[in-house]
C-alpha cells in the first residue's frame, strides 16, 4: 500500500543487492579471469623467445671475441717481420668434413623429431654427439702433428695463433656437444621445455660452431 514502510528485514536484503550488484557476482578474489589468468601464468612453459635471446646474446659474444683475435691475427699477419708461417696439419681436412657432416645429421634428427620419430631423431641425435666428440679428438690429434714438428704455441706469432683459435674454438664446441648431450638424456617429460624447443636452440649453437670453424680455418689457410 502507498506509503506503508518496508520491514528492516526486507530493507536489508535490498540493501545487500545493492551493494554486491545484480546477477550474483563472486567474491572478491574468485574473479574468473582473475583465476584463469594466475592458473596459466603458473602452468604456462616459457616462452621460446626468451631462450632465443640467450642463445643468441652467447653467439654474438663468442663471434665478437673470435673478431678481436681474426683482427689482430690480419695485422701481425701483415706487418710483422718475424711472422713464420705454419703448416697446417692435414687432418683439419677430415675434421672439418666431420663437422659439417655432423650439422647435416643434426638437421635430419630434427626432421625425424617433427615426424614424430622419437626413435630415429635419438639415433640420428647420437650421431651428431659422437661426431662432435671426434672433431674434438681431430683437433688434438693436429696439435700433436705440430708437436712431432717441433711447433709449440711459444714458437712464433702464426703457431700461437693456431693454438689459441683451435683451442678456444674447441672450448667452445665443447659447450655444444655438452648441450646435444643434455637433448640425448634429459627427461623432458617432467620438463616445461619440450624436447623440440631444445633441439632447435641446441641447432643454432652448432651451426654457429660450425660455421665459426670454417671462417677459422679459411683465415688460417690463407694467412699461411
Amino acid at each position: 500500500m502507498p506509503g506503508t514502510i518496508a520491514p528492516p528485514d526486507i530493507e536489508l536484503i535490498v540493501e545487500n543487492r545493492r551493494v554486491g550488484g545484480g546477477g550474483g557476482r563472486p567474491p572478491d578474489g574468485g574473479d574468473g579471469g582473475d583465476d584463469d589468468y594466475g592458473r596459466r601464468g603458473r602452468g604456462e612453459s616459457p616462452s621460446p623467445r626468451r631462450f632465443s635471446t640467450g642463445i643468441a646474446i652467447g653467439m654474438v659474444s663468442i663471434l665478437m671475441f673470435f673478431m678481436a683475435l681474426a683482427s689482430a691475427f690480419l695485422v701481425l699477419r701483415h706487418n710483422s717481420g718475424v711472422w713464420v708461417t705454419v703448416r697446417l696439419p692435414w687432418i683439419l681436412w677430415v675434421n672439418t668434413a666431420v663437422l659439417l657432416g655432423s650439422s647435416l645429421i643434426l638437421e635430419r634428427a630434427r626432421l625425424r623429431l617433427s615426424h614424430r620419430d622419437v626413435s630415429g631423431f635419438r639415433k640420428l641425435w647420437m650421431v651428431t654427439t659422437v661426431l662432435g666428440f671426434l672433431f674434438v679428438a681431430g683437433q688434438l690429434v693436429a696439435w700433436r702433428q705440430l708437436v712431432t714438428q717441433g711447433v709449440y704455441i711459444a714458437s712464433n706469432q702464426a703457431s700461437s695463433f693456431f693454438y689459441i683459435f683451435t683451442g678456444a674454438h674447441g672450448v667452445h664446441l665443447l659447450g655444444g656437444v655438452a648441450a646435444l648431450l643434455f637433448v640425448l638424456l634429459h627427461n623432458f617429460e617432467k620438463s616445461q621445455v619440450s624436447v623440440s624447443l631444445a633441439a632447435e636452440i641446441t641447432s643454432y649453437y652448432w651451426h654457429f660452431m660450425d660455421g665459426l670453424w670454417i671462417f677459422l680455418f679459411v683465415l688460417l689457410y690463407l694467412g699461411k
